[in-house]
């Protein structure tokens, strides 16, 4: 049980909390919803007492333990069974079989004990941070981004096990499809407060649109009342005759309360930026093998071929470390093959978003320095209204790169991509540091994009919207091509083996 009453809190005179309340009860699963930027991590901090609030009480059940799952996994201690063992109580350190029975439970086997953490893959990673927090016994689980970085196999582990999680949690993601799958409540951050319903995430953002629109409509007849009765008071204030009334309508007046014009909320609106293509066929892959370690006398991709079409839609799907990352550096040309041959058409003009690429962007340039050196055709204008579409608008456009947070950052490489017109687009997990409206803007682009466009993605969600014509499944040194949608790959295939 949490109870959180009359919540502020303000970093440079910017308030993230305003008389923000709300509770926590026995057995609720929240999802934590919110722009990025309104203050999901810290309201986690604030709860997990790191932070102090400005004003504000946090009250928890006696004895009411929380275990707080993180996006950044560090590990300490040369073993599993020993980084496993840092979550136990400090009553219980001899208890080594409390750990073990949790790792065995999470699907390690003895023989894992004495491996080292960094040997195991993102998703068995993910299970060794759990186990820590599992040990601890808490009942309450706070999940901030836990599936960032999972494969498609990991993530959906988790959501069983979520699902049959018996204590509380509140979980902060940006799929939202896996929220509404595991989730109760849907707790969300807006305009300073914080709001909960029962139920999924589209149940919460409807109440949240007509909250804005009662409380809009509520200001326009207030305002007209206002009007009506400053008129009266203007025309009859100086009448003796009229005096009486024109105080009492003052009084009235007064009484109104004056209902905040509500702020615009930016989102993320814009279109790829084409390039004609004349012909249908944009580039072929053929026999193409690599290895990065030359060394080794097993590629990562191996004999692999691909043929891409204007228009087409291709996904490349697999466990991580399988190479589909390799393969979108591949087709980009900002690696070359080992053997065989990738064949561009002339009027070839790619668009990549890359997950090293945000680490690339310069720290010194501001984010217009960084989208007009894109395509230094541009004139000031667009790049401005370039910036603008990535939420970067007025004076905003002028923040360096070495400030900015994963999501600015990530809208900053896809400003890049719409300043350069282009026609076949590859994306490797560009939702990553986005939150949920900004995934549907960029959903929505790719719908309406007439090139082509290969996406590696974990998300199930944006794998079931987009109208899929090939997918690549990247296994263990072997890349398989399967024509159609994803739900057909489901059924033929699915993720049994």
């Amino acid at each position: 049980m949490i109870q959180v009453d009359g919540l502020t809190l303000a970093y440079y005179g910017e308030p993230l909390f305003e008389d923000a309340s709300f509770s926590i009860h026995p057995g609720e699963r929240c999802a934590l919803v919110g722009r990025n930027g309104t203050g999901k991590s810290s309201l986690f901090r604030l709860l997990t007492g790191q932070e102090t609030p400005d004003k504000g009480t946090i009250a928890k059940r006696k004895n009411y333990t929380i275990g707080m799952l993180d996006q950044h996994i560090v590990f300490t201690r040369p073993t599993l069974l020993e980084e496993a063992a840092l979550g136990l109580r400090p009553e219980e350190q001899d208890c080594i079989y409390k750990a073990e029975t949790i790792l065995f439970g999470l699907g390690f086997t003895e023989e894992d004990f004495d491996r080292s953490p960094s040997e195991f893959s993102g998703g068995y990673q993910l299970r060794l941070h759990l186990a820590k927090v599992l040990v601890g016994e808490p009942d309450c689980l706070f999940l901030d981004e836990p599936t960032n970085y999972l494969d498609i196999v990991s993530i959906r582990w988790f959501t069983e096990f979520l699902l049959e999680w018996k204590g509380e949690f509140i979980l902060i993601s940006h799929d939202r499809e896996f929220l509404d799958s595991v989730s109760t409540h849907t707790m969300g951050i807006h305009r300073q407060k914080i709001h909960k319903v029962k139920g999924n995430t589209i149940h919460f953002y409807e109440q949240l649109m007509q909250k804005e629109e009662i409380h809009e409509k509520t200001r326009q007849n207030l305002e007209k009342k206002r009007e009506h009765l400053q008129g009266f008071i203007d025309r009859f204030g100086a009448k003796a005759s009229k005096a009486t009334q024109a105080a009492s309508k003052q009084k009235m007046l007064s009484r109104i309360p004056v209902l905040e014009n509500l702020k615009n909320l930016y989102n993320l609106d814009f279109l790829f930026n084409e390039a004609n293509f004349p012909g249908k066929k944009m580039l072929e892959a053929q026999g193409i093998c690599f290895s990065y370690d030359l060394a080794s006398p097993q590629f990562l991709i191996e004999n692999f071929s691909l043929s891409i079409e204007k228009g087409e839609r291709i996904a490349i799907i697999g466990k991580n470390g399988r190479g589909k990352s390799t393969i979108l550096r591949l087709l980009a040309g900002e690696i070359l093959p080992n053997e065989g041959v990738i064949k561009r058409s002339d009027n070839l003009s790619i668009g990549y978003f890359g997950q090293t690429n945000i680490n690339r962007l310069h720290p010194k340039h501001s984010i217009e320095e960084e989208v007009s050196l894109a395509n230094p055709k541009l004139n000031l204008t667009q790049v401005k209204g370039i910036c603008g579409s990535m939420m970067f608008s007025g004076d905003k456009s002028k923040k360096l790169n070495s400030v900015l947070s994963g999501g600015e950052k990530s809208r900053v490489l896809l400003g890049k991509i719409i300043a350069t017109p282009c026609n076949l687009l590859l994306l490797d997990e560009p939702t990553h540091h986005l939150d949920m409206e900004s995934i549907e803007a960029l959903i929505d682009a790719i719908e309406d994009f007439q090139g082509a466009v290969i996406m590696v993605t974990h998300s199930e969600l944006i794998l079931k919207r987009m109208i899929l014509d090939k997918i690549i499944v990247c296994h263990e040194g072997k890349q398989e091509l399967h024509l159609g949608t994803y739900e057909e790959f489901l059924e033929k295939h699915g993720w049994g083996s």
